[in-house]
């Protein structure tokens, strides 16, 4: 029975691990799609608005099926509407204007570490001395990245921007995982769908699409010298950079922890930066680059922090223990249905 439940736990971590992959793939090519949509004639804000709109039309048919949801976890989903969907989008597309992708996304992925703060300074929970020196290699780096002794080369503005995105991924992780606690957890789904939907009425208001210049979708962006239809690089942003990458992220975080997903979702900023430098021609110093990697590893050590003594582990160490089956088999049907209206349950009588 052991050997059965390791093997199932190995199983789902797998899964976990490469959904995790697939949306750090998938949110690594907004910035190169958004890039030249921007340079044509778009607003950061308005870019920000047409993606969380888009995704959320998308996800509209999962709205009604959740429609209880809000009653139940409102705090949650305005939450993961506000900082997870608004808040990541807006401030990051807004430092794509300022600076290169590759920077805002490595100032960015200083959110693993900055879940490490969370826990230790909010929750007031410990944290392993290796997760500590992961964090001040983080900071190492990014002070290698924006070389802080050339007197901030990069914009300051799109550097502040930048962590700001940085700060609503924190919550991006950390909501992710809070609503899969508890006997009342929420469909991972009916979060992602209302998520978008507040992000993009928030959205709306913040960068005013009336006066967007919808012409430039009818015509064409410059990509590496190449002429691109806006209106592709803009489906490839709401289908495969918002709608893929948050499904993915999400039921990562769930199966993993949001230490375990947020390590591999830093190769979001790997991948990113790669396709700028092939696609934009956004080249990088060999300081900044080193830079990067020591953001990364910085990360990495912080999250990947060995366990202690079982019962007494870190917070921010390792994933948390596998339940008994029967009671993550309980668990897993209540989620499947809690959402769902009376007369979609199995054994419910119709109304």
């Amino acid at each position: 029975m052991h050997s059965t439940r390791g093997q199932h736990h190995d199983q789902g971590r797998g899964v976990g691990l490469g959904l995790a992959l697939v949306s750090a793939l998938a949110f690594g090519g907004s910035g190169v799609a958004a890039k030249p949509l921007i340079e044509a004639g778009l607003e950061p804000l308005q870019v920000t608005w047409l993606r969380v709109a888009g995704a959320a039309l998308v996800m509209l048919p999962l709205v009604w099926r959740h429609r209880r949801l809000p009653l139940r976890r409102p705090g949650l989903l305005l939450g993961f509407g506000l900082l997870a969907v608004a808040g990541v989008q807006a401030f990051y597309f807004a430092a794509l204007s300022s600076i290169p992708v590759g920077v805002a996304l490595l100032v960015e992925y200083l959110a693993p570490a900055l879940v490490l703060g969370w826990v230790r300074f909010v929750q007031r929970r410990p944290v392993s001395r290796s997760a500590a020196v992961g964090v001040v290699l983080a900071m190492g780096g990014l002070a290698c990245v924006v070389e802080v002794w050339s007197g901030l080369s990069f914009d300051a503005l799109g550097l502040l921007l930048a962590l700001g995105a940085a700060c609503c991924q924190v919550g991006y992780f950390v909501l992710s995982d809070h609503g899969s606690q508890g006997q009342d957890a929420a469909d991972p789904l009916g979060v992602i769908a209302y998520g978008l939907l507040i992000g993009a009425a928030t959205m709306t208001v913040i960068a005013r699409p009336w006066e967007t210049h919808w012409p430039v979708l009818t015509g064409q962006a410059d990509l590496a010298g190449t002429r691109v239809p806006a209106v592709l690089l803009l489906c490839w942003i709401v289908l495969v950079a918002t709608v893929v990458a948050y499904l993915t992220g999400v039921l990562s975080v769930r199966r993993l922890s949001p230490q375990v997903a947020g390590v591999v979702a830093c190769l979001e900023a790997v991948v990113a930066t790669v396709l700028a430098w092939v696609l934009l021609d956004e080249h990088l110093g060999a300081v900044q680059v080193v830079g990067g990697v020591l953001v990364l590893g910085g990360a990495l050590i912080a999250q990947t922090s060995a366990p202690k003594a079982a019962g007494a582990e870190p917070v921010a160490a390792g994933s948390p223990p596998a339940e008994p089956a029967p009671a993550a088999a309980e668990r897993g049907r209540r989620r499947a249905t809690a959402d769902e209206p009376p007369e979609d349950r199995p054994g419910d009588p119709a109304s």
